[in-house]
């Protein structure tokens, strides 16, 4: 695949504690093969679906042990450009820009509402190979206690258009690219346990959501809602027996009219 455009979604990778045990357990549930480890970058661990890039896992590095969590990143083509506008707009750059050998720059970040996330600008590693089929990235999007601030950091960061989703009963944003709709925006409610922090859910493409759930929960992993029919298609949330979250989805199995958006001013 091609460079994503400026601010689309191109990479995702998560750090376990038990990376063995993360490799049996996506390998199992989405079907992930796993290159070699590297050592020259901290045994970061690529998974592939039928030879095509994905995703990675990787150990802990010393200090940042805890619970794990999927790291969601934007395309840049300039990461140093990027993370001054993050300043700017009251974000937090955690991790200053850094090559990663010629595979690409990378850069970790927090929005003023807490959510993490990462900017990739493109070496040799453009990002994800595939998406949006069994086994690859297919959708993401901010939970957040503080939508405002989120509303205003990603559109300034990133150059997004905004539309409300017309749901009396949630507050739901799509944050769009021209065109195209990159990235959603939810308020977490009081069915979101106090203790969660906010964070960018991942939705990982499943060729049957049930099966995949069965998988999952089989393997340690627990179900935390769903499974649930939607327009979008067929998805359940998940969290793997290392606590980090995620969401499966049948991207064919759609039920219902999509919902109306309305542009924000």
């Amino acid at each position: 695949m091609a460079v994503q455009p400026e601010g689309a979604p191109c990479w995702a990778d998560a750090m376990f504690g038990d990376l063995e045990g993360a490799k049996r357990f996506y390998g199992e549930v989405l079907g992930w093969t796993f290159a070699e480890a590297s050592a020259e970058f901290g045994n970061y661990t690529q998974a592939s679906v039928n030879g095509k890039a994905v995703a990675a896992v990787v150990p802990p590095m010393p200090g940042q042990e805890g619970l794990s969590q999927w790291c969601l990143y934007f395309a840049s083509r300039d990461a140093a450009a990027t993370a001054a506008r993050i300043r700017e707009n009251g974000g937090e750059v955690l991790m200053e820009p850094m090559q990663v050998g010629d595979f690409g720059t990378m850069c970790l970040a927090r929005d003023p509402g807490g959510v993490v996330f990462g900017v990739w600008q493109a070496g040799t590693h453009e990002g994800f190979q595939a998406m949006a089929e069994p086994g690859a990235y297919a959708w993401a999007e901010v939970f957040t206690r503080e939508p405002d601030k989120s509303d205003a950091f990603f559109p300034a960061v990133f150059s997004y258009r905004q539309r409300d989703m017309e749901d009396g009963e949630m507050d739901f944003r799509i944050y769009d690219l021209g065109e195209r709709s990159v990235l959603g925006r939810m308020r977490m409610g009081e069915d979101f346990p106090p203790e969660m922090q906010p964070y960018i859910n991942v939705y990982f493409t499943v060729e049957d959501c049930d099966a995949a759930v069965a998988r999952a929960t089989g393997l340690g992993g627990v179900l935390r809602f769903g499974p649930m029919d939607t327009p979008f298609g067929r998805f359940a949330a998940i969290s793997d027996p290392q606590g980090a979250n995620f969401s499966v989805i049948d991207v064919t199995k759609t039920e219902g009219e999509m919902p109306k958006l309305t542009d924000v001013a």
